[in-house]
């Protein structure tokens, strides 16, 4: 049995947000750790995130258009920062990050319409 092509692809780009969040934001709690090793974890971990990425956009393509491709990565991009955000770092969501993701997934919903 295998899975739905939507289902493959978003789980895999959940799973490559998770690896390029880390890369990307991971390091903020180590700030004395010397850049240069930063720069270097970060790569290796963004490695991760590239194996997951590519298949992801390779078997959701044709299902998807390039344009949804891109939407629902970055709707996951920030869905994935958000949680990321407030449990690792410890920062605060605020009602204006919430006006401001609802207006992005406005933005979204509208790349997804066909209205001929």
């Amino acid at each position: 049995m295998s899975l739905p092509t939507p289902v493959v692809t978003i789980g895999l780009l959940i799973a490559s947000n998770v690896f390029m969040t880390i890369a990307w934001y991971g390091h903020l709690k180590f700030k004395s750790a010397p850049l240069i090793a930063v720069i270097l974890i970060s790569w290796a971990i963004a490695f991760f995130e590239y194996v997951l990425q590519v298949p992801a956009n390779r078997m959701g393509h044709g299902y998807f258009s390039a344009a949804q491709l891109k939407t629902i990565q970055e709707v996951i991009s920030l869905s994935v920062f958000v949680i990321f955000s407030w449990l690792y770092l410890g920062e605060r969501i605020t009602w204006q990050h919430g006006v401001g993701f609802a207006l992005i997934c406005l933005g979204a919903w509208f790349i997804f319409q066909d209205w001929g």
